[in-house]
């Protein structure tokens, strides 16, 4: 079975703003990542703005025709961004200040009703809506009652080889199975690299596969279409 490989680009526009720069560009980017075999392009866009900038989700709307996902926090704020801009879909993300990059997912149980108002604006623009949430059961149910179309389940845990990996790959198969089963489209994203990303493919389900920082960084030493190539390959 293959999946859908999606690169994410945040990594791009983070070298770029760390040096105050114009380049790298993550626009330019996306053009090698089609041509490397990737399914699509995801970028988050933070409300600090310390990386992907409005400019870039806009261009990469303008040009990615493969799948454009833009990731966005829960707010009003990040709505009207999306509503704006319209990529192919919106992927609600937990958004902590002071986090280099995604710690967790987010918790859709708690506040059911605020993100079943998110998800039916995203569907009623045509955008698909998708979350980051923990590979917990509880929070695949309430994707599901919210109204969400797909959900990424988070593996940055598992990806941490920590002593409970074992069970955080159990956790994470049995997430995926109760999101199949609901009619859920699957992704899995947080810190999946070249060695780790097969194990977790042994779980039928699962539909795409995001990754990023991996990619970026094997892109710094072979060329991005080389990176993108290596990985599309592992995915099948």
């Amino acid at each position: 079975m293959s999946r859908r490989l999606v690169v994410n680009l945040n990594g791009i526009a983070q070298l770029r703003e760390n040096f105050g720069r114009l380049e790298p560009d993550p626009v330019a980017a996306a053009t090698l990542v089609a041509v490397g075999g990737a399914d699509g392009v995801s970028v988050q866009l933070r409300a600090d703005r310390r990386h992907i900038q409005d400019r870039d989700a806009r261009l990469l709307r303008q040009t990615v025709h493969t799948g454009f996902s833009l990731e966005i926090a829960p707010s009003a704020e990040m709505l009207k961004m999306a509503l704006e801009i319209r990529p192919d879909a919106a992927v609600l993300v937990a958004e902590r200040d002071g986090e280099l990059a995604t710690e967790g997912g987010l918790d859709l149980v708690t506040e059911v009703a605020a993100f079943g108002e998110l998800v039916r604006a995203l569907e009623e623009a045509r955008i698909h809506s998708s979350a980051c949430i923990a590979p917990d059961m509880a929070q695949v149910k309430a994707a599901h009652r919210i109204g969400l179309r797909a959900v990424r389940i988070f593996t940055g845990r598992y990806s941490e080889a920590a002593p409970e990996m074992a069970e955080e790959r159990t956790r994470i198969g049995d997430a995926v199975r109760i999101a199949r089963k609901l009619g859920l489209g699957v992704g899995i994203s947080g810190g999946l690299h070249y060695r780790n990303v097969q194990d977790l493919l042994e779980f039928d389900g699962v539909d795409e596969v995001i990754v990023g920082h991996s990619i970026v960084s094997r892109a710094l030493l072979i060329g991005m279409e080389r990176a993108v190539s290596e990985m599309r390959a592992l995915l099948g």
